[in-house]
């Protein structure tokens, strides 16, 4: 398999829609048949982080213990705490799912891993393994992706997943020769199930370099596929695809089905002709039709709720299925309603009579809140987590204390409100000084990857756009800091640039929150726009970031060649940087590597930490930067492996490092 490197990715974009059936060359493993989901505007899960550098190798099964997969097997460690483990742990999945063709054990086993906010890595290593296939693989992950689509996979992490593909496109090349033109039908293919918007072609291509090959796999999916005759028939028989139904004659003979149900009243023939589809994973489309039949007809309403109950009760439709048709109609309950003018009412009964009997989730009573009713809830609770936040953003300002704030938030149990605590932290760090600018952001991008999804961190720089103009009359150059936020959120990949097209939208055209997002990507598009930006606040006291590393650096050397202990912490904490203190972790590292003066730096780090000098967030981030350039640094020092290693045992035994650092195998 070719290395793949997704560097900083531009995407989590917003699509819409889905589906697809069966497997390619071949059936899958059980005889039955798998399914690709139908157009539909579902909301979008949380979404995780952007795309980071990576080795795709196969070995790296191989090098997780088998302790730790027991660990994880066992459920002593159920999230994977990084990147890396997540991609150790999806490729034995992957490697199943093409044996067996189980897309419920598939997805049962990629529900088991979580995390979130790396499952656009899951859409890259998917298509990347099966790129390298026949085409029955091929076939398989078009059907894998279009079945878990919105139950597991947002529209965003999909988005993401492809543009991981077409950054790395340059090095599949190197060991599959025509990786431009099956990739280019992987494309084709998710657009034809809508599983991706064919707005992203236009979106990707603005992102990609003029003469790069991510461009050619784009002008090969539309001119070559998705502009030709009968487009949508030749994509989906590429890689021999599906032998028994299309989606259109699924979808009509459900209908047919459940119209003579409704006329006989004959409940099991009926469900006799369901289980015969062979379509479980297509089942969401039976309860937004028998739902749709039954609003439309009041009369027939009691033997839609029957058939609908007793499908439930007997496993013949999961119970995720039922949730996603709800979900379903509850987003076309507005254009029913121009023929049903009651259709909302008519809905909400349904809703409370299904939750009510058992057969529909209550959560789905909560997760059908609006974004207006969330925003009209208790005034009092509102009110009483912005002081709560307060209390709890002065702190954090005050001991750069992560886990505490994370633990804190937790604490308040309302995750509905994660944009309204993004709103409070940027106003109260735009009204201090760059100290607390560089922390807020810092936080911003622990948050992130431990509680907010993509959508609360949009939300919550909505709310702050919309009410700039207000902002400004207290905070003068509020557009400016703000634009600054914006970008660097980007920069952190808390963000990508697509998500500030998003935010302008919802915006109203030429006021000043929409001039702000244009100034962001004014900032954004600048020469070494990173580094600027990264250095905006000069990490915290108005040095540049490389002069900060200057000073960690001739402290360390200073201590090294025979200086004191308690001079070396009180350097340090005059640096009054603690939010960057992952910095003198890391150089402190690679000195007793380089150096061979192990027991001094440790000691040092010791003290740090006993002190709560360096607190144990920064200690892990500083490991954690280590650990991620070991391959570099093994060309140094051809034993940095083994002395990190040994880094890594004694600062876990002493408690340095936080439960979910993984320590290199």
């Amino acid at each position: 398999m070719a290395a793949e490197e997704g560097a900083m990715s531009p995407t989590r974009m917003l699509a819409e829609g889905h589906l697809r059936v069966a497997t390619g060359g071949g059936a899958p493993a059980d005889g039955g048949i798998a399914v690709r989901h139908l157009p539909h505007h579902h909301p979008a899960k949380k979404d995780g982080v952007g795309g980071i550098t990576e080795q795709d190798n196969h070995e790296d099964v191989d090098s997780l213990p088998s302790q730790e997969l027991k660990k994880l097997a066992n459920g002593n460690n159920k999230v994977p705490g990084t990147l890396d483990d997540y991609k150790r742990l999806v490729v034995p999945i992957v490697e199943e799912y093409f044996s067996t063709g189980d897309v419920e054990l598939a997805a049962s086993e990629l529900r088991g891993l979580g995390s979130d906010q790396f499952q656009h890595y899951f859409v890259k290593k998917l298509i990347s393994m099966a790129m390298d296939r026949h085409d029955k693989e091929k076939e398989m992950a078009s059907v894998l992706l279009s079945s878990l689509y919105a139950d597991l996979l947002s529209s965003c992490m999909i988005s993401e997943g492809f543009m991981m593909l077409l950054e790395s496109i340059e090095d599949l090349t190197v060991d599959i020769p025509d990786a431009v033109d099956v990739l280019a039908v992987f494309i084709a293919r998710a657009v034809v199930d809508e599983i991706l918007p064919p707005v992203f072609l236009a979106r990707a291509r603005a992102l990609l370099p003029e003469f790069s090959k991510g461009i050619q796999v784009l002008q090969v999916a539309e001119k070559s596929y998705l502009s030709a005759p009968h487009h949508a028939e030749l994509v989906e028989r590429k890689w021999g695809g599906s032998t028994r139904f299309t989606v259109e004659e699924a979808k009509k003979r459900i209908q047919d089905i459940l119209r003579e149900y409704i006329e006989s009243g004959v409940i099991d023939e009926a469900f006799r002709c369901i289980r015969e589809l062979s379509l479980p994973f297509f089942h969401h489309e039976v309860v937004k039709r028998a739902l749709t039949l039954g609003m439309e007809n009041i009369s027939s309403q009691p033997l839609i709720l029957k058939f609908l109950k007793e499908a439930a009760a007997g496993c013949l439709i999961s119970s995720n299925q039922i949730s996603k048709g709800f979900s379903r109609l509850a987003e076309s309950v507005d254009d029913l309603s121009l023929d049903i003018p009651s259709a909302k009412d008519l809905f909400d009964k349904l809703v409370s009579t299904a939750i009510s009997e058992g057969w529909l989730d209550a959560s789905f009573s909560k997760s059908a809140v609006s974004e207006e009713e969330m925003q009209n809830t208790s005034a009092e609770k509102v009110k009483h987590f912005k002081e709560e936040s307060g209390h709890i953003i002065h702190e954090y300002f005050l001991s750069d204390d992560v886990p505490e704030l994370i633990r804190s938030l937790e604490e308040l149990s309302a995750p509905e409100y994660n944009p309204i605590f993004l709103k409070k932290l940027v106003t109260l760090a735009m009204d201090r000084k760059n100290r607390e600018k560089e922390m807020a952001s810092v936080l911003l991008s622990s948050l992130s990857l431990e509680l907010f999804s993509t959508d609360d961190i949009m939300k919550g720089f909505i709310m702050l756009l919309q009410s700039a103009e207000d902002t400004a009359l207290d905070i003068v150059d509020a557009p400016s800091e703000l634009a600054l936020f914006l970008a660097r959120a980007v920069i952190d990949e808390v963000l990508i640039p697509l998500n500030l097209d998003e935010i302008s939208s919802r915006l109203r055209p030429n006021s000043s929150g929409n001039q702000t997002v244009q100034m962001a990507r004014a900032l954004l598009s600048a020469r070494h726009s990173g580094e600027r930006i990264l250095r905006c606040w000069g990490g915290g006291t108005g040095w540049a970031v490389e002069d900060a590393k200057d000073k960690i650096t001739k402290l360390l050397e200073e201590y090294n060649t025979g200086g004191d202990l308690g001079e070396a912490c009180r350097c340090i904490r005059d640096l009054g940087m603690p939010f960057f203190n992952h910095e003198v972790v890391k150089k402190a590292l690679v000195t007793a590597m380089e150096k061979q003066n192990d027991a001094s730096i440790l000691a040092l780090l010791q003290e740090c930490f006993g002190e709560g000098l360096i607190t144990i967030n920064q200690m892990t981030k500083g490991f954690t930067r280590v650990k991620d350039g070991l391959d570099d640094l093994v060309l140094d020092i051809p034993n940095a492996q083994e002395k990190f290693g040994a880094y890594v045992e004694l600062a876990t035994g002493r408690g340095w490092l936080l439960p979910t650092f993984a320590s290199v195998p």
